[in-house]
Order: C-alpha cells, then structure tokens, then sequence
C-alpha cells in the first residue's frame, strides 16, 4: 500500500510539473490540444494541461541570413557564381501561417532567389553585374517580400556579398587592368619625356639666340675697333688698304701667339712659314689695287650707260642716227 502511494506521488509530482514549460525570448511556442491548434505562447512561464496539451513546436521569431550560390549565365555569354544573403525574419503577429502553411521556409527562399537572379543577370553584361549588382539585391527582396509574407515571413534586407566568375574570365579581366595600366603610364611616360624634349629644345634656342646675341655683339665692337684703328693710321698717313693689310697681318700674329700660348692645342695653321706674313700683306695689297681698278671701269661704264639713257628721252621724235662703234678702253 505504501509502495502505491509512493508511485502515486512521483506520477502526481511528474504531471505537476509538466503542467509548467518556459518560453526562451524572441521565441514562439505553438501549442495544440489533441492535435488542434491551441494557442501561441510567448516568453516566459507558461502552463498547460498535461496530457492533452503539447507543444507543436518552436518558432525563432530573431533575425536568420540564409546564403545562397547560384550559378547563372550572363548576356555576353559568362558563367559567373553569385552568393546572395537574405536576411529574413518571422513576423510575431503571423506566427501561427509561418508554422503551418510552410514547412520549409529557407527552400522556399533559396527557389525564389534561383528564379529572379536567374531572370535579372542574363539581362546584363559582366562589367554591369559588378555595376548593378545592388539593383539585383532589390529585385530579389521585392519578389521575396511579396511571395513570403503570405506565409508570415519578412525580408529584412538581401545582398549580393559575391560575383565570382569563371578563372580564365577573371585572369583575362585582370590582363586587360594591367595593360590599361601600363598604357596609362606609357602616355604619361611619353608627355613626361615630351616636356623634358620641348624644354631642352626651348632652353637650347635660348641658349643661342643668347649665343648669337654675343657674338652680334662681339663682332660689332670688333669692327668699331677696326674703324678706329683705321682713323688713326689714316691720321698718321697710312691709307685705307695698308692699314686694312696691316691690320690683317696684326691679327694673324695674334692668333699664332695665342695657338702657342696654348701647350694642348692640335690646331694647325696653313702657310706657317717665316714670310708668311708679308706674301699674305702683298697679295692683299694687290688685291686691293685690282678691286679699285675693277671699280673705277664700272663706274665709268655706268655713266656713260646713264648719259646715253638721258640723251634717248630728250630727243625722243629724231630718226635713230647710225650708231657708232664704241672704242673700250
């Protein structure tokens, strides 16, 4: 008799206390009464009727990522894998359709996923996916936000987190980088060394017109020198061709001098012999003599072509009178 009470106690303690269950937060638990839905308990300490309550089940009301791979193929003929999160979440108040009506929510949402990403990438090129892939994102959410909010599910957000497209894509994508890169610093290799070519041509025409300027000048005070010295000899009784002639010589001195004071010069100058000088002073002399001579005729020939053309437009109506031969001097 004793014994029977004792078992009595433990059953009676064991219904009691499963008559109690606790409720984790951001968690719903469905229960049913014979199989019939009951009620939905939230957080907490709750009570049911032990045998004939029972918990159904267990819906986390927190937000889920669920993260989806799917294989497609773009419109410039690209096989590129896409891995897309859906954030979802239970709505509290639909608890009961997202425990009854659907029994595999992340199959569901993996089946509309497949279908709008494989509807929305064909439509772009590769470049664009990578532009646009935002713009799938939201394409996803739309369509998953209209198809499980009949089942008490809501997208919180969707993100495209990764475009990988086939090996051999991607290393031809980064070839044609690198020599987009390498063209880039070969034009600006090519206007650097433009600039440096234009300035160093620049800086040598200054160079010499600043040259020429100095010489222009040197020359013009050579020749005032020249012409001074030329009024003094003349002053003195010399004539304009000897002290031209001598001053020549004076010069060619000069320069020998100035070759002999330099120990490394290899500059060699024709005739070098002792009367070097003086053959150099009578040919010029000379020389002189012959261009006066050849200056006079032609000054007399002149005249006398300028006299006849004078004589002709005085007398233009006279018959032309029988020319005479000219003697030349």
């Amino acid at each position: 008799m004793n014994i029977a009470l004792i078992i009595l106690l433990v059953f009676g303690v064991f219904i009691l206390l499963s008559s109690f269950f606790t409720v984790k937060q951001q968690t719903a638990v469905v229960v049913e009464r014979f199989g019939k839905f009951l009620s939905i308990r939230q957080s907490g300490l709750q009570l049911k009727i032990p045998l004939i309550d029972r918990i159904a089940g267990r819906v986390n009301l927190k937000i889920q990522q669920l993260d989806v791979i799917i294989e497609t193929k773009t419109k410039d003929n690209v096989f590129v894998k896409l891995k897309v999160s859906v954030q979802f979440m239970v709505i509290k108040e639909t608890v009961y359709d997202a425990f009854y009506k659907l029994e595999y929510p992340h199959d569901q949402i993996t089946s509309y996923v497949f279908d709008v990403v494989r509807a929305e990438v064909p439509k772009l090129k590769l470049d664009d996916v990578f532009e646009r892939k935002d713009d799938i994102a939201i394409a996803v959410k739309g369509e998953l936000n209209e198809a499980m909010t009949t089942y008490g599910y809501t997208i919180i957000n969707t993100l495209v987190t990764d475009i990988d497209p086939d090996i051999q894509v991607k290393n031809a994508m980064n070839r044609i980088n690198a020599a987009d890169r390498e063209k880039t610093v070969a034009e600006f290799e090519a206007e650097a060394s433009r600039i440096r070519i234009v300035a160093k041509a620049e800086a040598e025409a200054e160079s010499k017109r600043l040259q020429g300027q100095g010489i222009a000048n040197q020359r013009r005070e050579i020749a005032k020198g020249l012409v001074e010295s030329v009024d003094v000899l003349n002053r003195v009784g010399i004539n304009s061709q000897e002290a031209s002639a001598l001053i020549v010589v004076t010069q060619h001195y000069d320069t020998l001098q100035a070759i002999g004071a330099d120990a490394n010069s290899n500059l060699i100058l024709l005739p070098n012999s002792p009367q070097a000088g003086s053959d150099m002073l009578n040919n010029m002399i000379a020389s002189f003599s012959a261009s006066n001579q050849v200056g006079e005729l032609m000054k007399k020939r002149n005249a006398k072509a300028a006299s006849k053309r004078e004589n002709i437009i005085e007398m233009p109506d006279k018959p032309d009178a029988p020319e005479t031969p000219e003697i030349e001097e």
